[in-house]
C-alpha cells in the first residue's frame, strides 16, 4: 500500500502528460473550429467589438488597461509558458534533458525545425515588405499538445521512445520560440521597467536559496512584480513567466526514506486509532487527524515545481489553450479566400511547416545517423522519425501566438492563420498516416 501511494505521487510528468494530450487536443480542435466558424456568421463583428474592448486597474498613478486579446495572449498565455518553464527546469534537471546523450538528436532536430522554416518563410516574402517578413517565426514552433494528440490516436502499441523523442523536440522548440520572443517580437524597451522586474525575480531567486516553499509567494512576487514589470518594460510579458518557473524550488522537503518510514508509522496509528461511533460515514477527530498528516507529509514529498506542474497541466490544456484558440484562430474567408491562400504569408507558412520542418527534422537526424554523430534510440526507425517530423509541424498554438505579435494589419493576420490551420492539418494528417502503417500496420 504505501509503496503504491508514493508511485502514484511520483509518476513521470512526460507520461502524464502524454496522457492528458488526446481529449485536450479534441478540445483544441474544436475550439479552432469553432473560432473558424463563428469568424464566418454575424457574431463575427460582436466577438471582435468585444475582444477589443479595454479593461485593466489603477493603483495610484500606475494605470494599466489593454484590450481583452491583449489580456488573453499576455495573461492567459503566460500561465502556458510558465508550466513550459516548469517544465524545462525538471527535464534539464532530472528527465530526458538532463543527460547529454538523450539530447544531441533531439538538439539538432529541433535546430533544423527552426531553421529550415524560417529560411523558406523569408525566402517566399523577400522584398514582399518590412511588416511581411516580420512573420518568419511563425512556422518555426511546434504545438506539443496537438502532436502529442495525434500521436496517442495510433494506439497502445506507439513506442514510449518515440513519445518522449517528440517531447523532447518540442521542448528544446519551446526554448527556440521563448528566445524568438524575446529576441525579435518586442516593442521599445524601458530599461527601468526591466531593472524593476530583474530586482523582483532575483528576490524569488534568493526566497528560493532561504528555502522557502510557499507557492502563493512566489506567486504573488512572479505576477505583481516580474509580469507586471515586464509587461510595461515593452519585453514580453510571457518571457517573465518562463523567468519566474525557474526560480521555483526543485527540492523535497521530505526525502523518499523519511516518507516511507512516516507513512507506515501512520498507517498504524490509524489502524489503532479510535474509531468515530457512526464509523460506516464517519471519521473519529484522531483519524482525521492521522489522513491530514498523511497529505501534509504526501505534499512535502513532492517538490513545489512537481505540485504545481501536475496541477496546472489541466488548467493550461482544458482551459488556457482552448480559450487562446477561441480568440486567435478565426479567419474570415470571402470570395478573395484563393488569393489569401496563395500570398507570399501563407504560403511561406505553410510549407514553412509541412516542407520546412520535414527538412530541417528527419533531414539532419538522417544526416546525423549517417555521420554518427548519434544512435537511433532504441524500438524506433528512420519512418518513425519521418513521421514524427510531420508531426513536429502541427505549429498551431505557438504559430498563432507568434502570428499575433508579429503583424499588425488584418490581412498578413488572416493570411498567416490560413497558413497556420491548412499546414497543420496536412502535417498532422500525414503523419498520423506513416506512423500508423509503420506501427500498427494490422489496421
Amino acid at each position: 500500500m504505501t509503496k503504491n501511494i508514493f508511485n502514484f505521487r511520483s509518476l513521470n510528468p512526460i507520461l502524464q502528460f502524454v496522457k492528458k494530450s488526446s481529449l485536450s487536443s479534441m478540445l483544441l480542435f474544436f475550439s479552432a473550429f469553432m473560432a473558424m466558424v463563428l469568424a464566418n456568421t454575424p457574431a463575427h463583428s460582436i466577438i471582435k467589438a468585444f475582444l477589443s474592448q479595454e479593461i485593466g486597474f489603477t493603483i495610484a498613478h500606475l494605470q494599466v488597461y489593454k484590450p481583452l486579446l491583449l489580456w488573453i495572449n499576455d495573461g492567459l498565455m503566460s500561465i502556458f509558458f510558465f508550466v513550459v518553464g516548469l517544465e524545462l527546469k525538471r527535464e534539464l534537471l532530472a528527465g530526458e534533458l538532463s543527460n547529454p546523450k538523450n539530447v544531441i538528436m533531439p538538439i539538432v532536430a529541433a535546430i533544423g525545425g527552426m531553421l529550415f522554416p524560417a529560411l523558406i518563410y523569408a525566402a517566399f516574402n523577400y522584398g514582399s515588405g518590412t511588416e511581411s517578413i516580420n512573420g518568419w517565426g511563425i512556422p518555426m514552433a511546434t504545438d506539443i499538445a496537438f502532436a502529442l494528440g495525434v500521436l496517442y490516436l495510433i494506439g497502445p502499441k506507439v513506442p514510449i521512445q518515440l513519445k518522449v523523442f517528440l517531447t523532447a523536440l518540442a521542448i528544446i522548440d519551446d526554448i527556440g520560440a521563448v528566445s524568438v520572443v524575446a529576441l525579435f517580437y518586442t516593442s521599445e524597451i524601458s530599461f527601468m521597467s526591466l531593472l524593476i522586474g530583474g530586482s523582483f525575480l532575483s528576490v524569488m531567486f534568493l526566497l528560493n536559496k532561504l528555502g522557502v516553499r510557499k507557492t502563493l509567494i512566489y506567486a504573488f512576487i512572479g505576477i505583481g512584480g516580474v509580469w507586471l514589470a515586464l509587461l510595461l518594460s515593452g519585453v514580453h510579458a510571457t518571457i517573465a513567466a518562463v523567468l519566474a518557473a525557474f526560480t521555483i524550488p526543485a527540492t523535497k522537503a521530505i526525502d523518499k526514506a523519511k516518507y516511507l518510514n512516516s507513512l507506515e508509522s501512520l498507517t498504524e496509528k490509524f489502524k489503532l486509532a479510535k474509531k468515530a461511533k457512526q464509523d460506516k460515514y464517519l471519521l473519529s477527530s484522531d483519524e482525521e487527524n492521522i489522513i491530514g498528516e498523511i497529505q501534509r507529509i504526501s505534499m512535502e514529498a513532492m517538490s513545489p515545481l512537481q505540485r504545481l506542474e501536475h496541477s496546472m497541466h489541466s488548467l493550461v490544456l482544458y482551459f488556457v489553450m482552448p480559450v487562446f484558440a477561441l480568440a486567435n484562430a478565426g479567419v474570415v474567408i470571402d470570395k478573395n479566400w484563393f488569393d489569401m491562400l496563395t500570398s507570399p504569408v501563407a504560403l511561406g507558412v505553410m510549407l514553412g511547416l509541412v516542407a520546412g520542418k520535414i527538412i530541417g527534422i528527419f533531414g539532419l537526424c538522417y544526416i546525423g545517423l549517417q555521420l554518427k554523430w548519434f544512435k537511433m534510440p532504441a524500438g524506433l526507425n528512420i519512418k518513425m522519425i519521418l513521421g514524427v517530423s510531420f508531426l513536429a509541424a502541427i505549429g498551431f498554438t505557438m504559430s498563432l501566438f507568434i502570428n499575433s505579435l508579429a503583424f499588425e494589419s488584418d490581412l498578413y493576420i488572416n493570411q498567416a492563420k490560413m497558413g497556420v490551420l491548412l499546414g497543420s492539418l496536412i502535417s498532422g494528417f500525414v503523419g498520423y498516416l506513416i506512423l500508423k502503417r509503420e506501427i500498427d500496420p494490422s489496421k
